[in-house]
Formats: C-alpha cells, sequence, structure tokens
C-alpha cells in the first residue's frame, strides 16, 4: 500500500510518499519562500504549495489514502463559502501580547482558563488571536473560525472538521471533556456553529475532484483530517507510550511527553493538549528560527552553518542568548519578550555568539525539563529529533546539558513519518500506533565533565532570564 503524506508547516510545504510493503519512502520539499520570519501567511497559498509539493510524488502513482500535517494554534477568519476574509495567523503572531498582558493581571481567570484547557493566557493561542481581532473592530461573529488544519482538509475535501489534537491547541477544547468549552466559547462571544465539527478517532473524509486534479489522483481517495506536526511527530519517532518524551528542534525547539491523562504544572509553566494518542504535556521555544536569523542578518552571503560551527572555540564563559526572538513561550509565557545578548566581552566574535544561540536554545528547553518533572512527569527516555541532528556539535551539547542519553533512529522527517503511520493504522496495516517504533540507531551519551561546565552556564543564564524579565 502507498500513502501520501501533505504537511503545510511553518516555513515550507513537505510531502512524503511511503510504501508500506517496501518500508520504503520519498520525500519532497518546498520551500515557502521570503516568508521565513511572517507571522502572517495567505492560507490559499499554502494550500497551493502543499498540493505542489506532493504532485512531485503523485504522478502516476495509485494511493490507498492520504494524511496531512500542519502546524499548531493558527486562526483565518472564513465567510460561510470557506474562502479567507482574513490572512492566517500562525502561532508566531504576537500582535495579541498587549491583550493578553490585561487578561492576565486576572490571575483567577488566568488560572482557571489553564486548569480548563491546557493552554497559558498567551498570544500564540486562536481565542486570543480572536480577541485582538475583535478589538481591531474585525467583525469576527459572522465568520467560521478556521486553523490551518480545518482549511486543508476543506480544500482536500469540502468538509469542514477539526480533529481533537489539532483544536486543542486553540484555547477552546476542554482537556478533560474533549468537547469545545461553552463558557469560554461565551465569554468570547463565540456560537456553535462557528466552530469546526470534531472528528471522530481515525475518521477519513474523501478526496474531492478539485484537489485530486492537481495531485493527478483520482477522487474519492480516504484523506485522514489534518493533525498538528508536534503530534504527529511523537508517532513518528516511536513515543507514544507513556513517559517517552521528544526533544525536537527544528524551527521551533519543543518537548513533548506522552501521557495516558491531562498533566498540568501548578506553576502554570507548561502546557497539556489531546493527542492523536492519548495526550502531550510539554513545552516550547524558539530554535532554528534563531539560528536562521544570525545566519541571514550577521553571516550574510553563501556560508554555511558547518562553516559557521567551524569557527567556534571552546570557552568557559560565552555569553548568554535569550532565545526571545519571537516572545517567550514557555516557561514564563511573556509573549511580548525580547531575545538578547548578555554577559560579552571584549574578546568574544561573532563565532561565540552563534555558539550561544545554540547554548540558549538548550537553556531554554532544559529549564522547561525541569518544570515538566516538577509537574510530576517520569522521563523515561528521550528521542531527539529535528534539525539539531545535522550538527553533531549541537547534538553532543545538547545530551551534555541534559546528562541524558539522546536516542536518535535517523527519522528525518518525524511528523511526516507520524502521518504515514496513522494512515497504515487506518488501514489495518498497524494494530496499534504504540507499535510503531522505528529502530533506535544512534545513542548520544552525556559527559559528566562537559555536564559541569555546562551547569555553570546554565546557572548564568538562568541569572540573566531572571534579571532580564522575571515571570509574571
Amino acid at each position: 500500500m502507498k500513502i501520501l503524506v501533505l504537511e503545510a508547516s511553518t516555513t515550507s510545504a513537505k510531502a512524503m510518499l511511503y510504501d508500506t510493503v517496501k518500508n520504503e519512502s520519498e520525500i519532497f520539499t518546498r520551500e515557502y519562500g521570503n516568508i521565513d520570519y511572517r507571522s502572517i501567511h495567505a492560507g490559499d497559498q499554502i494550500f497551493k504549495k502543499m498540493l505542489s509539493a506532493g504532485r512531485q510524488l503523485t504522478e502516476g502513482k495509485d494511493i490507498d489514502i492520504i494524511s496531512i500535517g500542519t502546524t499548531w494554534h493558527s486562526l483565518m477568519l472564513c465567510d460561510k463559502h470557506m474562502d479567507p476574509v482574513t490572512p492566517l495567523y500562525l502561532w508566531n503572531n504576537m500582535a495579541a501580547a498587549d491583550v493578553c498582558t490585561d487578561i492576565r493581571k486576572e490571575k483567577a481567570y488566568t488560572d482557571s482558563f489553564y486548569k480548563s484547557t491546557g493552554c497559558m493566557v498567551h498570544a500564540m493561542y486562536p481565542v486570543f488571536k480572536l480577541e485582538y481581532l475583535k478589538r481591531q473592530g474585525i467583525p469576527a461573529e459572522q465568520y467560521f473560525l478556521v486553523n490551518l488544519g480545518t482549511y486543508l482538509t476543506w480544500k482536500m475535501s469540502g468538509i469542514r472538521i477539526s480533529t481533537r489534537c489539532m483544536a486543542s491547541g486553540s484555547g477552546f477544547l476542554n482537556l478533560y471533556t474533549g468537547q469545545y468549552d461553552h463558557d469560554i466559547m461565551y465569554q468570547y462571544g463565540v456560537k456553535d456553529w462557528q466552530m469546526s465539527p470534531l472528528a471522530a478517532a481515525e475518521m477519513t473524509v474523501p478526496l474531492q475532484q478539485s484537489a485530486a486534479s492537481c495531485l493527478g489522483l483520482t477522487e474519492g481517495i480516504p484523506v485522514v483530517p489534518a493533525e498538528p506536526d508536534g503530534g504527529l511527530n511523537q508517532i513518528g519517532v516511536g513515543a507514544v507510550k507513556t513517559g517517552i518524551a521528544t526533544l525536537s528542534i527544528g524551527t521551533s525547539g519543543a518537548i513533548r511527553v506522552s501521557a495516558e491523562k491531562p498533566a498540568v504544572s501548578d506553576r502554570k509553566a507548561t502546557w497539556c493538549y489531546r493527542s492523536p494518542a492519548g495526550y502531550l504535556a510539554g513545552a516550547a521555544t524558539n530554535g532554528c528560527n534563531c539560528i536562521d536569523w544570525m545566519k541571514r542578518n550577521i553571516f550574510p552571503g553563501e556560508v554555511s552553518y558547518a562553516q559557521l560551527e567551524t569557527g567556534i572555540t571552546e570557552k568557559d564563559r560565552t555569553p548568554v542568548f535569550l532565545p526571545f526572538l519571537f516572545g517567550e513561550r514557555c516557561p514564563g509565557w511573556k509573549d511580548d519578550r525580547k531575545a538578547g545578548f548578555v554577559n560579552l566581552l571584549p574578546e568574544h566574535t561573532v563565532y561565540d555568539l552563534y555558539g550561544s544561540i545554540q547554548e540558549g536554545i538548550l537553556f531554554n528547553l532544559f529549564q522547561c525539563y525541569g518544570e515538566l518533572k516538577k509537574s510530576g512527569i517520569t522521563v523515561k527516555k528521550i528521542m531527539l529529533s529535528g534539525g539539531i541532528l545535522h550538527s553533531q556539535r549541537w547534538t553532543k551539547m545538547c545530551a551534555d546539558i541534559f546528562q541524558r542519553e539522546m536516542c536518535i533512529n535517523q527519522v528525518e522527517q518525524g511528523s511526516l513519518l507520524g502521518g504515514a503511520a496513522l494512515g497504515m493504522k487506518i488501514l489495518g496495516v498497524l494494530d496499534s500506533l504504540e507499535s510503531f517504533e522505528p529502530q533506535i540507531t544512534e545513542v548520544v551519551v552525556p559527559e559528566e565533565e562537559r555536564g559541569e561546565l555546562y551547569k555553570k552556564k546554565y546557572q548564568r543564564y538562568l541569572d540573566s532570564y531572571n534579571c532580564f524579565g522575571e515571570k509574571e
């Protein structure tokens, strides 16, 4: 059987053709171009890019099922024909930061909202994006509230629907009931008809003619409604079992742990969502978007990431980098927080700055890892994935900072493979998602001596973190 996986990520459209008989896959990626740092996209253009990527793999192929993936936390308003009336506001759009600052002053409400949804009062979440748009005078009550996953599924099938995992990242879904929270909807003036119906488990919708024609396929092929890439990555790297964590560093950096039941933090430092298979507790920060920012603005021209690393010399006292170029998510949730270099010395070079960005991203994730443990979550094993694997230095640094073994299974595109696994489960190729466990090909072992060095550096990071913007 052949499974087509289509994904609209933050900066590119991706496609995978997975052959379940040969256990082989082919991947094609198409960058959106010139929008790497934009937080506002055009939904229809993203859809066309995704289909274009898929067409590269589907020509002359018989496809048994199609699975869709995209990013969490997006919002777009659409009319009754599902035509967009606003741009698509992505997870990294912080326009609602002032709105959230006001709302967070109500400590009791903030606590109640977090405990009900697993989401914090933060500009990332669509519920607050909606409030921002309403305060700008946009008559949101006239339109459907649509995430990118719903829009892509609609364009593929003509059916307006959302998975619970996707809806769980909106701030509108009650974490415990798995249904939309009507108290929250009432507070923000949202009616039932504006929300997308929630899909049943393992539900598929038929591929409609317009999308089929663009892909060179026949209509009627079953389509798995779009799931978020974070949830799919957990499946794709074989981390569905309780207590297995993924540490993924791509455009974003995230640590996620599979759980059997909701797991929220007393300190509201982490998030918890529904997943395609149970629950996910986790935290997120900026990742390679910080790396890309420096490469583009400080090292213009044709310089590779490997060349940047060759200039780094090991120093005990490197600068501290606070990785909040796009605001802070976890653990402080300060959407208006700014990034910065701290403790710069005359002997530091631009290569030291590059190395400190790598450290700062990992220190922020290690900080979040500590918060997950404080909330009672046990991490049995960590699976490392994402763009970090392209750097042996950065990968080793990760193990040394966490002082944990990092398991790698060389799954280059974990979320795409997760989409393929979902398709296999629905087709009956897999008995369960838990049984999908790609072979671990490498284990990165931490060095205790290096751990002591990074412990001192991490303390300097915490000092800078607390000095330049304490958690509210």
